[in-house]
């Protein structure tokens, strides 16, 4: 997940995007690259550049004051999916260095940090660049010991190749910021870190970190953890140059629902097969940002940030009607989405979705040709997991290529932020 010897994936997504590289003597680069994160901000809230990412930020203000209910099928939340149940996690090891985060705060810093456990700012976080909701501790702003304690608490909560994945997606961002120039608004402590309750061995309490191309929710109750909703992208998905070249992400998961969509019969591949074009005109595409099924940001993924309440029906084929071969390679890709988890939590996270997979379903969008970018989803009553293949937004391919992905894992039926496992003063907000 971090560096690795390259793979055919690598050398395609190397050269395909290099084709692609922007012009750096734009005013959009000239000027940000003067800028910090905040000074960047406050250019685009001022500015309104670009209007299609504008308006769907103001979109996000109006679900976020919506109450949580969660993700569903149909409006109606399902309920007793969820119990809390020993994962194994090492919570106390989780406590320890979260602890020692607080230890180096001034009182100032832990103001900023700490939030109550049903607090709101859960829901608050973004993929874009843009720091719109400055909310806990940026890491670039901070004493490095400091920032690498704060990486200190994804390590202890994740598994090791987890946290690889975690560190792949920010070292990414990095160099996009370097291929683009604008280091101050795209770098590897271009995240911020909020802490929710108290670190506790039982009481309930989490973190989130949030920024470009990597948005982690993670919730504790005792020795059950949820990481949950996730977001994990990259533009480019490698980096072919400098300190940590050989690094890429998000092309296993890419390669095995390929793999997946071709093994089936053309009968099955065509019910499948929700949308033949990636903006096909099939697609909803009113102007009302709440319900489209396609927007210049999101694209075609439905459950990305501010989207805790989405109604996402099922569509394409049930996972209970493939051969035993093809329900493991759901299973498979299942394991890339939740590889934040430790080995014994993601073994039993697996377990819950198989026994849903009479209700479980997998779709496509685009072409499925070795070289064709594409879009699908797993979606149960336990889980969602979106894949998707972007347009440029920093490089300037036009239409979706490989190098550009987006991942998103929802917990639907009220599971994100843990809020199913949690007692009424708990809930999120």
């Amino acid at each position: 997940m971090a560096t690795k010897a390259r793979t055919s994936s690598f050398d395609a997504a190397s050269s395909e995007f290099r084709q692609h590289l922007p012009d750096l003597s734009i005013p959009r680069f000239t000027v940000s690259k003067q800028q910090n994160a905040y000074e960047y901000a406050d250019d685009f809230k001022k500015n309104h550049v670009p209007p299609w990412l504008y308006n769907l930020t103001e979109t996000w203000k109006e679900l976020l004051k919506e109450p949580f209910t969660g993700v569903t099928t149909d409006g109606k939340i399902k309920p007793n999916l969820f119990e809390l149940e020993d994962m194994g996690i090492d919570v106390e090891g989780v406590c320890n260095a979260t602890k020692n985060v607080l230890g180096q705060c001034s009182p100032e810093q832990k103001q900023k940090l700490h939030h109550p456990v049903n607090a709101r700012e859960w829901r608050a976080w973004s993929n874009p660049e843009f720091l719109l909701r400055p909310f806990g501790l940026r890491l670039e702003d901070l004493p490095e010991d400091l920032a690498t304690s704060i990486l200190g608490v994804l390590e202890a909560s994740f598994s090791p190749e987890g946290y690889q994945k975690a560190l792949a997606a920010m070292r990414i961002n990095h160099f996009l910021g370097e291929v683009c120039d604008v280091r101050k608004i795209m770098n590897k402590y271009s995240y911020n870190f909020l802490l929710f309750g108290e670190p506790s061995p039982e009481k309930a309490w989490g973190w989130v970190l949030y920024g470009h191309h990597l948005c982690l929710s993670v919730f504790f109750k005792g020795k059950h953890m949820v990481v949950s909703p996730t977001f994990t992208g990259a533009e480019p998905n490698i980096i072919d140059d400098g300190p940590w070249s050989g690094t890429e992400i998000l092309h296993t998961e890419g390669n095995l629902g390929l793999k997946l969509m071709q093994s089936f019969s053309q009968e099955t591949k065509d019910k499948t097969q929700i949308f033949k074009l990636m903006r096909d005109p099939g697609m909803l595409q009113s102007g009302d940002l709440k319900v489209d099924r396609w927007n210049q940001d999101d694209q075609r993924h439905l459950c990305g940030a501010f989207r805790d309440n989405r109604i996402v029906p099922y569509e394409g084929i049930k996972v209970s009607g493939m051969s035993s071969e093809q329900q493991q390679l759901i299973l498979d890709i299942v394991e890339q989405f939740v590889l934040y988890l430790p080995q014994k939590a993601r073994q039993l996270r697996k377990e819950h979705v198989r026994q849903h997979f009479d209700e479980t379903y997998f779709c496509w969008i685009g072409g499925y040709g070795d070289n064709d970018p594409f879009y699908f989803r797993i979606q149960s009553p336990v889980i969602v997991c979106e894949f998707d293949h972007h347009s440029g937004v920093f490089l300037t391919n036009k239409e979706p290529a490989k190098f550009h992905t987006h991942t998103i894992v929802r917990t639907p039926n009220g599971g994100d932020y843990g809020n199913a496992l949690r007692t009424e003063g708990e809930k999120v907000q």
